[in-house]
């Protein structure tokens, strides 16, 4: 319940079509598709959503960087429920970073700085990105989804378990 398909034999998939325009029921009912690989996880978000859902963590990141009794508190680094975990790492600029993962999934503090470095790397030093605007380039994009794809692979227990 609450899950799409998002790649059909690693192509991207949006909504009942894929990447190129075909109908993924009319693709899965063709025996001759077979064998294939599909990817399942959660509806993709509107960026209004997505705006919507970092403004109310940064209001409970402030909120809690104040109430915290340890002084000088830079805030919540995670936060930790039954199904998920959310981690937040913040830079010495105020960006936040955040990964929403299962909770036995390892790693993701060594995740979290691969995306900085990645958007040190593609967007800081892009002349065309503006700050506090939506990243559009296709390198960060690139590199973003290798990182992520690297950090599923190693498994939700991480490497070597």
């Amino acid at each position: 319940v609450g899950h799409a398909v998002l790649a059909i034999n690693g192509a991207e998939v949006n909504g009942r079509l894929t990447a190129d325009g075909k109908d993924v029921m009319d693709f899965l009912s063709n025996p001759a598709n077979y064998p294939v690989s599909i990817r399942f996880g959660r509806h993709r978000l509107s960026s209004n959503e997505k705006l919507m859902l970092a403004s109310m963590f940064h209001s409970l990141f402030a909120i809690g960087s104040q109430l915290s009794p340890e002084v000088g508190s830079s805030g919540i680094e995670m936060l930790e429920t039954d199904t998920f975990k959310l981690h937040c790492f913040q830079t010495l600029t105020g960006i936040k970073f955040m990964v929403l993962a299962d909770p036995r999934q390892a790693g993701i503090d060594a995740l979290l700085r691969k995306i900085y470095e990645i958007y040190s790397d593609f967007a800081l030093k892009n002349p065309f990105y503006s700050l506090e605007m939506p990243i559009r380039c296709e390198l960060f994009d690139q590199n973003l989804k290798l990182a992520l794809e690297a950090a599923e692979k190693a498994g939700p227990f991480g490497p070597g378990s």
